[in-house]
């Protein structure tokens, strides 16, 4: 029997004693028995864990099974854990895909024989890929720290380990001359063209790009809040004259700017996808999305900006954040303003000097 108030994939049955009890049923997933009441917060928290393809602490099916002080038995205290709960959907499920793999080999290993060297040797699996490597470095670590809590182990033997150093800048950062020759193969009023305004003259992730829309218009700004920030960050940027006649040109969907041909917003992995394939077609296969984040930085540091300026554009938090980003920044620009600085400031104090022996 199934009550149209219940949540989506959950019902009501009777057990073999009259009672009525609640589960979550759906394909692909674990069956759960719910031992809170629906409409309680006890519940939700059970259910949102159903959904995540686990089940809620203490009463995870099957959780029987995992021998105490395992890392399957760790692992599967994480995913209800506080630190876990608190991420984002798209971050739980990168977590998990990294976390699943290296547990299919040894998540049945005692979480107190970890040592350094088994750290290493897992880590040194992963390569010739070492940002895989360094990701399972970071998520080994959140693990054994959330394993200490639970005193499963005494100290984080991961962090006598080093992370790998990886080779290069990360995303390559468009140059001038690559920005020209996209803008040269797509015009304005393509929702090519769209996508490409919107990344470069808002300097955000293309996973912010593809919601913004009429609703965050306010006044001659967009004010909105940055999805891949833990406490949403709240950003307010004015809406530059380029990308404004791109918006015009364009058409666009009633809450998103960007939509497919069918008038739907653009999902989560095909935006890349999409822009990817423009970039191609442009002769800019080198060129990416998150590139052009880089960009908007490079080009917010060449015209002088400080780095809170550059803070309040693109979201970052850090100086060395920011550094990262703007480290494309042309040497000649930077020097040329700071050799105009140093020389206004020469100018200013001859001109006292003046004024004092007068």
């Amino acid at each position: 029997m199934k009550r149209r108030w219940l949540p989506k994939w959950v019902s009501e049955f009777k057990d073999r004693h009259g009672k009525s009890r609640f589960r979550f049923r759906r394909k692909g997933f674990r069956q759960h028995c719910f031992v809170n009441v629906p409409g309680t917060p006890e519940f939700m928290i059970e259910y949102r864990a159903c959904l995540d393809g686990i089940a809620a602490e203490p009463v995870r099916a099957g959780a029987d099974r995992y021998p105490p002080g395992s890392f399957d038995d760790l692992i599967s205290r994480f995913y209800v854990s506080p630190d876990f709960l608190a991420l984002r959907d798209r971050t739980k499920l990168v977590y998990r895909n990294d976390l699943e793999r290296w547990r299919s080999k040894y998540g049945k290993a005692l979480v107190r024989d970890l040592r350094p060297s088994h750290v290493e040797q897992m880590l040194a699996e992963r390569l010739p890929h070492k940002t895989s490597a360094n990701n399972l470095r970071k998520r080994l670590s959140q693990l054994i720290t959330y394993a200490v809590r639970l005193e499963l182990a005494a100290s984080n033997p991961v962090t006598a380990t080093k992370p790998f150093e990886i080779e290069g800048d990360g995303h390559h950062s468009w140059t001038e001359e690559e920005i020209a020759q996209y803008e040269a193969r797509h015009a304005v009023g393509t929702k090519a063209r769209l996508m490409f305004d919107l990344l470069l003259w808002t300097g955000q992730r293309r996973g912010d790009v593809r919601t913004l829309g009429p609703v965050h218009v306010k006044g001659n700004r967009l004010e909105f809040y940055q999805e891949k920030r833990k406490g949403k960050k709240f950003l307010s940027i004015p809406i530059m004259i380029p990308l404004a006649e791109s918006i015009l040109a364009t058409e666009t969907g009633p809450f998103c700017f960007l939509v497919t041909g069918k008038g739907t917003p653009f999902g989560r992995d095909s935006i890349g996808n999409y822009f990817a394939r423009w970039c191609k077609e442009a002769g800019l296969s080198n060129c990416s999305a998150h590139g052009l984040r880089k960009a908007a930085a490079r080009r917010l540091a060449e015209a002088g900006c400080s780095n809170q300026e550059i803070k309040s554009w693109t979201g970052h938090d850090t100086d060395s954040e920011v550094a990262r980003y703007t480290k494309a920044a042309s040497d000649k620009v930077l020097s040329d303003a700071a050799a105009a600085r140093l020389m206004a400031n020469l100018a200013k104090k001859l001109a006292n000097s003046s004024k004092i022996a007068v």
